[in-house]
């Protein structure tokens, strides 16, 4: 009964503070000179950390086992890593660009598995025979972490992709006007005007500095987070297989959940292989990413809409 008290005030001080950290961070975007609400919101997240790791604990101890046995847990896990890659910026002293993705990924994530489950899933229950091995800490702690670090890394793709697209047909737009209000050009004099303008656009003012130099951060945010992410999904699904032989005489058995994860793997993989490539690296790699961020999504939660296969623990279906 204490612990179940504990778990309860802990949920909610987590997700409260975490609320009044989107609210600051909504107003240092309007604001940009409340710096004492900035270090408040960081403070903030450093206290949602704790109180989710607080909550994991708790749970641990009572269950008896580390609490991602279902989507419930899964899902304050995740929150939790959501709260540990915040966290990374803020301790390297360097600028927190990815507090805009991390700080409401978590909101919305704990706030959908506080209020949006139904009340039995929240219920610690007694692990599944299928459940009861020590894979489970490898095996699913890994997936989760690699679903974060590569949601975040999809989003920070998804910003640049924003940030760029939106400059680029700004300039062909100004550049078009300057080419129909003067004299006629060829086409290849045209062309070279066109690469000139942007080449060279985003130095002709501080503001157009600063978005270079944050679309330079994004890119170099997103390409660790999502080296970090797909690192810990490639042992996450190995440690599965081995797991799967053991439980079900069969390292590979085309569940629903074992090929979206293969998916998402292939996606990612071709995410990287872009990245060496140098025709293809930048924009072409931030659509790959931000493509993997719908397919991780459907991977992780879209397949426990069905409640099919053999990974169909905690699914909305079981559960109802």
């Amino acid at each position: 009964m204490i612990f179940l008290t504990l778990e309860h005030i802990l949920t909610h001080i987590s997700f409260s503070v975490v609320s009044i950290v989107i609210i600051i961070h909504f107003l240092t975007l309007l604001v940009n000179e409340f710096v004492g609400l900035y270090d408040s919101s960081e403070k903030g997240m450093l206290t949602t950390f704790f109180c989710l790791t607080g909550l994991l604990i708790t749970r641990w101890i009572y269950s008896g086992h580390l609490p991602i046995s279902d989507l419930y847990e899964s899902l304050i896990f995740l929150s939790w890593i959501f709260s540990i890659i915040h966290m990374v910026p803020y301790f390297k002293k360097h600028k927190n660009y990815l507090s805009t993705i991390t700080a409401p990924s978590t909101f919305f994530t704990q706030g959908f598995a506080t209020w949006g489950l139904l009340t039995d899933m929240n219920q610690s229950k007694i692990l599944v025979p299928a459940l009861q091995s020590q894979w489970l800490i490898m095996h699913v702690s890994m997936m989760v972490s690699g679903y974060a670090a590569l949601l975040c890394g999809s989003l920070l793709s998804a910003a640049l992709l924003v940030i760029t697209f939106r400059k680029v047909i700004r300039i062909v737009g100004k550049n078009n006007n300057l080419l129909n209000d003067s004299f006629p050009v060829d086409e290849i004099q045209y062309m070279m005007e066109k690469r000139n303008i942007l080449k060279n656009t985003f130095f002709t003012s501080s503001r157009n500095y600063y978005r270079f130099q944050l679309i330079q951060q994004l890119d170099h945010w997103g390409f660790r987070i999502l080296s970090i992410g797909f690192l810990f999904l490639t042992i996450g699904i190995l440690s599965g297989a081995v797991w799967a032989n053991e439980a079900w005489g069969s390292y590979w058995n085309w569940d629903p959940k074992e090929t979206w994860a293969f998916i998402t793997w292939t996606i990612f993989a071709i995410y990287f292989h872009t990245r060496t490539n140098k025709n293809l690296e930048g924009l072409n790699s931030a659509i790959v990413a931000s493509i993997g961020f719908l397919i991780i999504w459907i991977c992780y939660f879209g397949v426990n809409l069905l409640g099919i296969g053999l990974h169909s623990y905690g699914s909305f279906t079981l559960i109802s």
